[in-house]
């Protein structure tokens, strides 16, 4: 079991997702790196959120243990009023398919699956029938603008057609919260902004968003600068966004 405070500190109204005193120390044999030292966050439902600070300060450690995608040491973090740690992995694993979404800089599209196989994916994960999954994932891929590549493999689409189809794959089971860990990172700056215009677009519409980014203009995106500072939070500001 974790060491948790049995008393958190209260969440403000309209709290998503709340972090309190999460840890988590890397073990190499006889080297140890504190990659967080006790962060506290809380992440308001339909927030777009961009964490940004130095290479090897501890962003991508943040969001993966904020998602349970890493173990942590000690702390707690709720999603929905979910412990999203406090179950085994299966459930975790589980918690994850139905309550978020992932994007990433490489884009991880399956190169054997087309693009509408690609975005139903996490849907047919979580249960869904083969039909509701293609109705949603072909939805979404509409919104993206992307329904007449569906029957498309990854490799025959541009690079931001990939991140499109990804960020489709994130959406297909309308999760609580899309974490984005450097999606713009592999995309020339055109097709950055274009990506980014998407995020915005989705933000707009009420899906909480936490982004991990190490360009000043792609993080403006966002309307909270969360700043990661030695495995610590440095700074966590309103910025208005948009």
């Amino acid at each position: 079991m974790h060491d948790i405070d049995p008393s958190p500190a209260p969440s403000p109204a309209g709290t998503l997702l709340t972090a309190r005193d999460v840890h988590k120390t890397y073990r190499t044999g006889d080297v140890e790196v504190a990659a967080l030292r006790g962060v506290d966050l809380d992440v308001l439902g339909g927030s777009f959120n961009v964490v940004m600070g130095p290479s090897g300060n501890g962003k991508t450690t943040l969001l993966n243990c904020l998602s349970g995608l890493d173990e942590i040491d000690r702390g707690e973090v709720m999603l929905a009023g979910n412990d999203v740690h406090g179950r085994n992995d299966r459930a975790r694993t589980r918690l994850r398919a139905e309550r978020m979404g992932f994007v990433f800089q490489s884009f991880n599209l399956l190169p054997v699956l087309d693009v509408a196989e690609n975005a139903e994916l996490p849907l047919l994960a979580a249960g869904a029938s083969p039909k509701q999954a293609r109705a949603r994932a072909l939805d979404l891929l509409t919104r993206v603008g992307l329904a007449d590549r569906a029957r498309h493999r990854p490799a025959e689409l541009s690079g931001g057609e990939q991140q499109r189809v990804a960020i489709a794959r994130a959406l297909v089971t309308d999760p609580d919260v899309v974490w984005a860990d450097e999606p713009t990172g592999n995309l020339d700056s055109a097709t950055a902004q274009q990506v980014l215009e998407l995020f915005r677009e989705v933000n707009a519409a009420g899906q909480t968003i936490v982004m991990i980014t190490h360009d000043p203009t792609i993080a403006r995106a966002g309307d909270r600068r969360i700043v990661v500072t030695d495995g610590r939070i440095s700074t966590d500001e309103i910025v208005g966004g948009r």
